[in-house]
């Protein structure tokens, strides 16, 4: 107990620092991974997916962090066994900040499109594992959000073929596909801006004093979605009929529709991966705040305070500034050839898959969901459309991640329990 209060200003400062390390491990990372599809599908370029990033993930992360967070804190270590050694808890959660973050670096370096939840989920299961022994992790939390890794790629992938099944039956089936476009666009427009208004609705506002019901959340979304359906179709009016029957984008500017919409869809999935994956930077940190703060006391009821989220989210924007360009670079094309219209629906379907689970409390890795919606487009199209070299490549890169969080959280844990005693 002594430990804490003697150096709690030092494991405040640490935690901030290290916290901020991992926020930017997932902005150079995994936001990359969030906005490839629309870089890939060249519907925006990698400047203006930086700009929408920015805004959106810090409010995703801000607005919508909140209860995610929990979930990463509370879930997966027994805390009572940390009743009487609390310090240990300080110093497992540095380590699995440090360790996250270190992984993330050099998987950035390397390129290697790697999941931020499998390295904080890995790092903490190992530092208690080591530090308190087997029994301490509830491996039925452990086995729940480990399902979800594989129930998240399938959700994602199903909700992403059936929405690309439904673009190329109502629009490229049709006599004039153009027009069709015109006809329809507006329908996928209202659906990406009530997706975004009832998670923020929802769940994101309690954070500043407004509280809704369901129902009376539905009716303000379907508002701001039919907002963003009127702002989608001024701008849809600008597009013009190509000349060329076979231009470049294909079915005579169908696809630069589609290519004004994954504007609405890259803001959708930015939103969605910052109110999910903060909790992977802030979770840990909020952690060490709160027994720092109670010298010692463990409370699982304790708020997370705003200017955690705060400061995660400013981590997710740096990294992506920084970093995430090369890795946007690197990803955008790899798993199948995407256009505009494949790209909408790959990512409406990860964002929807995104913001039900940051509803429910379950992290999940945006990383597998991405990958599964995309394979769901590109299995629309056939198994020849899907490179599996690069699939494979991206699943063993899931396997190696969890047991090197785990390891480095080991080692960071017996190094500060050396250093502070």
């Amino acid at each position: 107990m002594s430990i804490i209060v003697q150096n709690g200003d030092i494991f405040i400062i640490l935690a901030c620092l290290f916290g901020f390390f991992m926020a930017w491990g997932v902005g150079a990372n995994d936001v990359a991974n969030a906005m490839g599809t629309s870089v890939g599908s060249k519907a925006i370029t990698i400047r203006q997916a930086i700009i929408i990033a920015v805004i959106f993930e810090f409010l995703g992360a801000w607005l919508a962090g909140g209860q995610v967070t929990e979930t990463i804190r509370k879930g997966i270590i027994d805390p009572d066994l940390l009743e009487h050694d609390p310090q240990l808890l300080v110093y497992g959660m540095l380590a699995a900040l440090l360790a996250a973050g270190s992984w993330l670096l050099v998987a950035s370096m390397r390129g290697w499109p790697v999941s931020t939840t499998h390295s904080i989920v890995g790092a903490i299961v190992g530092f208690a594992v080591a530090g308190l022994g087997i029994d301490s992790v509830d491996w039925t939390k452990v086995g729940q959000i480990a399902a979800s890794w594989l129930v998240s790629p399938l959700l994602a992938g199903s909700i992403a073929y059936m929405l690309f099944r439904s673009v190329q039956r109502l629009i490229f089936e049709s006599n004039d596909p153009f027009a069709a476009a015109k006809r329809y666009v507006p329908m996928y427009v209202f659906l990406v801006g009530f997706i975004i208004a009832m998670v923020t609705l929802v769940k994101g506002l309690k954070h500043v004093g407004l509280h809704f019901s369901f129902l009376q959340s539905a009716l303000l979304a379907a508002l701001a979605g039919l907002v963003v359906m009127v702002m989608g179709a001024y701008l849809e009016r600008r597009i013009s009929r190509s000349k060329r029957k076979a231009d470049r984008m294909g079915f005579e500017g169908v696809e630069r529709i589609f290519g004004m919409l994954m504007i609405f869809t890259a803001c959708a999935m930015a939103f969605a991966h910052g109110s999910n994956d903060v909790a992977n930077a802030v979770g840990p940190l909020a952690a060490v705040i709160s027994v720092v703060e109670s010298r010692g006391a463990i409370d699982t009821a304790a708020l997370v305070p705003w200017w955690v989220l705060v400061l995660g989210g400013s981590g997710i924007v740096v990294g992506l500034v920084t970093y995430g360009h090369r890795v946007i670079a690197t990803l955008g094309t790899g798993i199948t050839e995407l256009t505009p219209s494949r790209g909408f629906a790959a990512t409406l379907a990860a964002a929807t898959t995104v913001v039900l689970a940051s509803g429910t409390g379950l992290p999940i890795s945006t990383t597998h969901t991405l990958v599964g919606a995309v394979l769901g487009v590109g299995l629309a199209r056939g198994m020849q459309a899907l490179n599996l070299r690069v699939i494979g490549t991206i699943v063993m890169s899931w396997l190696i991640t969890l047991p090197a969080g785990a390891g480095l959280a080991i080692m960071f844990f017996f190094m500060f329990k050396g250093i502070f005693g």
